[in-house]
């Protein structure tokens, strides 16, 4: 049998881990998370500045480039790809 992906297990993953973050978000010092937002758009502005010079980049290049974890770079490609900005829980 092929490999392939679940939907309905990736809906529910996704859906954990949003909750997971509303969670860290409840006992998080606020000025933690200003700064972890602040890291998080530098870092998405290095990875377009990256990808202006390397288009076709893969996650493994990046992660190199930026010392990222390879689901790391998966993550930043794909979200600077979709031109995405964080959105607030959906049901899938």
């Amino acid at each position: 049998m092929g490999e392939g992906v679940d939907p309905t297990q990736m809906c529910q993953t996704l859906v954990h881990k949003v909750a997971q973050s509303k969670q860290l978000m409840a006992v998080a010092d606020p000025d933690i998370l200003v700064l972890f937002e602040s890291w998080l758009e530098e870092l998405e502005e290095e990875v377009a500045a990256y990808l202006q010079q390397h288009p076709s980049a893969a996650s493994l290049d990046l992660a190199e480039h930026l010392g990222l974890s390879k689901s790391g770079a998966d993550f930043l490609l794909a979200k600077i790809r979709r031109g995405d900005k964080p959105q607030e829980e959906q049901s899938c």
